[in-house]
């Protein structure tokens, strides 16, 4: 590997152990094995270097277990295995969305970094839009991508909060699927 593979695994490796705010220029060139200047020349800054490692685990992630479940039973079914899938996530790995929580505070005053999210979240909603509907992305509608999409997104942070604060007492997959029913049949009222 070269310095910037170096800096990017070194600066996984911090949001692993330190988190997103606690990283320091200093962590991530020891465990890079570079020097602080590395930083710098291949990235500019400190935040530049945690967002692109920060955002390269949440890539990894989303493009496997984040994923909706596949084949063989109902939707409801598929959706409260995939819920059961995050929730384990979100325990497992503790690190990266304790990591996403510290970078969305720190991007209250990161004009750069809040443009940042905003478009990773504008992406999400439509990619999970897309992956309820069971169709492709660019075919999703818009209004399907600001409602099913912004539902998703919302949950999704809400059950993540909730296993990190209270991981024993937060809902199941089931238990998800079971509450947004009986939403529905309140919405129907």
């Amino acid at each position: 590997m070269g310095n910037r593979e170096d800096l990017l695994a070194g600066a996984r490796r911090c949001l692993e152990e330190k988190g997103y705010l606690r990283t320091t220029v200093r962590d991530i060139a020891s465990a890079a094995q570079v020097s602080m200047a590395a930083i710098g020349y291949h990235f500019g800054s400190r935040e530049a270097l945690l967002n692109q490692a920060l955002f390269a685990a949440m890539d990894e992630w989303a493009a496997g277990s984040g994923r909706l479940a596949g084949q063989g039973a109902s939707a409801a079914e598929r959706f409260a295995d995939t819920w059961d899938r995050k929730i384990r996530d979100f325990a497992e790995m503790r690190w990266l969305w304790t990591a996403s929580v510290e970078a969305f505070v720190h991007a209250q005053s990161s004009p750069e970094l809040l443009a940042v999210l905003a478009e990773g979240q504008r992406q999400s909603r439509r990619m999970v839009a897309a992956q309820l509907r069971g169709e492709a992305e660019e075919d999703v509608a818009q209004e399907d991508v600001r409602s099913l999409g912004s539902v998703h997104i919302a949950l999704l942070s809400g059950v993540m909060v909730q296993v990190l604060t209270d991981p024993d007492h937060a809902p199941t997959g089931h238990e998800i699927a079971q509450g947004l029913r009986g939403l529905a049949e309140l919405l129907e009222k």
